[in-house]
């Protein structure tokens, strides 16, 4: 055993059997002498139920996934070199779309249907992906504990149809015509943008803030989740070895109790023979008593 084929069986099962599962493969690795292994090994978090079903995708939709994830690395190249998305943005929608219907049945098959939230947090995660090359890589590894979604800049192009960022931008026509550029102008005409611009990056600022906040408020439940799955694992493996005790102890009772009853009807017998044999005895003294008594009233015996 070695930690990533660890974690690959780890991540396929359906959270409900992660923390038996991971206990399991923690004991197999001390039984062979690796405790450091063991410790990586206990350290791994349970996913949630959308960052399961996107391993589900990395393990059963491998295709579709690689092709979303090809598709997000051109837009990110497209928008570093300043070329247009082209089709990309609906190649993208597309695959998203197709993924995230995808995850739900390979769930529902799992046994483990997603509600509309968990939805969310897969569409959310393929979308982050295709944005943030790092989100891909956790994505494509198929190990994920959590759902992602891309808090940083985004560019225009990753959220704003072409035509519809066209349309919103104002046109030089519509400046009046006799307006000429002077001094003492051109410092106003900074600060028209300038107040629109501040507040869409405050507002992103805080929704970011607000998105990591709740990122990590998740992390902290699932982490404190996790520690009582196992305690309760451990307090369940407790009562299973002390019920195996109780079984064992409760057969050596009932062993004994029978041998004991063995032993009383053994007894019984034995004094039922020892009554019988003293009551032969008592007869055959009374008959030797009386023989001896009646030879001496008889002095002329024969």
């Amino acid at each position: 055993m070695d930690f990533s084929s660890a974690a690959d069986e780890l991540y396929g099962v359906p959270p409900a059997d992660f923390v038996e599962a991971r206990t399991r493969l923690a004991r197999e690795a001390k039984a062979e002498g690796d405790a450091a292994l063991a410790k990586r090994i206990g350290a791994l978090r349970r996913p949630t139920l959308s960052a399961w079903a996107v391993n589900l995708l990395a393990r059963s939709a491998t295709g579709d996934l690689a092709d979303l994830l090809d598709v997000g690395e051109e837009m990110r190249a497209a928008w570093g070199s300043g070329r247009g998305l082209g089709d990309l943005e609906r190649r993208r929608a597309g695959l998203v779309g197709s993924l995230v219907r995808t995850a739900g049945e390979l769930a529902a098959d799992a046994g483990s249907a997603l509600r509309e939230q968990a939805v969310r947090e897969v569409e959310d995660t393929l979308q982050a992906a295709t944005v943030d090359a790092d989100i891909a890589e956790e994505v494509r590894e198929g190990r994920l504990s959590q759902p992602r979604s891309h808090s940083g800049f985004v560019p225009a192009g990753f959220a704003t149809p072409p035509d519809q960022e066209e349309r919103a931008k104002p046109k030089p026509k519509e400046k009046p015509a006799k307006a000429k550029p002077s001094p003492e102008r051109k410092p106003e005409k900074k600060k028209e943008g300038e107040p629109a611009k501040s507040n869409v990056a405050r507002t992103s600022a805080v929704r970011a803030k607000r998105a990591e906040t709740l990122r990590k408020r998740a992390e902290q439940a699932e982490d404190k989740l996790a520690d009582r799955e196992e305690q309760a694992e451990a307090a369940r493996s407790e009562a299973q070895e002390a019920s195996a005790k109780v079984g064992h102890l409760r057969r050596e009772l009932e062993r004994a109790i029978a041998e004991r009853d063995a032993a009383s009807r053994r007894a019984e017998r034995a004094e039922q023979n020892r009554a019988r044999a003293e009551e032969a005895a008592r007869e055959a003294r009374r008959a030797a008593t009386e023989a001896r008594r009646a030879a001496a009233r008889d002095p002329h015996p024969g």
